[in-house]
This record gives C-alpha cells, structure tokens and sequence, in this order.
C-alpha cells in the first residue's frame, strides 16, 4: 500500500507546474512559484471578559484546520482597551505541506461555495505574491457544528507563495481554483 499524497499536491506537480511554465516561460521548474504556508488566524474580542472564548475558538480553528491551533498573547498594554501584555487574544495555526494541501482543496471545494450570495474573492494582493482572505464567519467550515458556537467569528487566511510578482501569486492560486472576481 502506497503512501497517502493529497489530491491538491498532485494536481500541483501534474497540471499547474506545467501550465505555470508555459505561461511565465520558465526555464526550469524550480522557477514556479510554490505555497509555502496557510496561516489562520482569528482574535476574538471578548477574550478578556470571558476565557471559554478562547478554548472555544481553539477547538474550532483545531478543527478548521485538522491541526492543533495556538493562543496568541497581547504584545503591549494598552489601557483604553483594558489589556495588559500577555493577555490570551487570538489562535493561530500555520498549516505546511499535505496539512496545507488538504486544507486548501477543502476551503476550495467545501467552504467557498458555501457561502450565501458568493460572487468571488477580492483579487487584491500584498505585492509579493501573498493573498489574505478575510471570512465573516467560521461557520462556512463544514467541520464546525452550528449548535456548539458560543460566538460568531471572522478569521485571516493568508496564503504565502514564493512568488516574486503579484501577478504570479494570482496566477498560481488561480491555477489552484481560487474563485476570483472577475474584473
């Protein structure tokens, strides 16, 4: 019995290295832009009032992203806000190889769709090569199960490419499915 390979990494070497070298005449296939990472990351604002906002966004984004997620601390004090340094204010997970490719086709294929009156993802970029999604809310995520949400969440998805250009980074997430809006 072979080793499990994600259908996403597949499609990556078979299909979009290819397509990808075809169309920015790349000499070597070392020259196409990769995923490096998908970082979740989510703050949850009532956290310091309540802390089960923070085990509760924990366990989801645990299962949003099929590994352990992380508790982010408050850098600095800043008292209109009444949070000190080290104060628990967000999760984070940062998601690399077939976890990040299992991820995607899910976010893809599942999650994307799911949302009400869609009509394609922003197609703006950081300038090199790196995407982040906004999401309004966790519970496009099939894997979160509506009866068990305390609180209604938005959370950051940034996708890192070693893309050097923008058009790249588009180029290489678009190879992948992303539902862009059309221009």
């Amino acid at each position: 019995m072979g080793k499990y390979i994600p259908n996403y990494k597949t499609k990556f070497y078979n299909e979009i290295v290819p397509a990808l070298m075809k169309k920015f005449d790349y000499t070597s296939n070392m020259q196409v832009p990769r995923l490096e990472k998908i970082v979740l990351n989510q703050g949850v604002g009532g956290a310091l009032i309540d802390k089960k906002l923070i085990d509760a966004a924990q366990a989801e984004m645990t299962a949003i992203a099929g590994q352990k997620a992380v508790t982010t601390l408050s850098k600095k004090d800043i008292s209109n806000f009444k949070l000190r340094k080290g104060n628990e204010i967000g999760v984070r997970v940062t998601l690399r190889r077939g976890t990040m490719y299992e991820f995607l086709e899910r976010l893809v294929s599942a999650s994307l769709p799911a949302v009400k009156d869609f009509n394609g993802i922003s197609t703006k970029f950081d300038g090199r090569g790196n995407y982040t999604l906004g999401i309004k809310e966790q519970i496009i995520f099939p894997e979160i199960e509506y009866e068990k949400i305390k609180k209604l969440n938005g959370l950051n998805i940034t996708f890192v490419t070693t893309a050097q250009t923008d058009e790249e980074g588009f180029a290489l997430l678009k190879e992948f499915g992303f539902p862009f809006k059309k221009n």
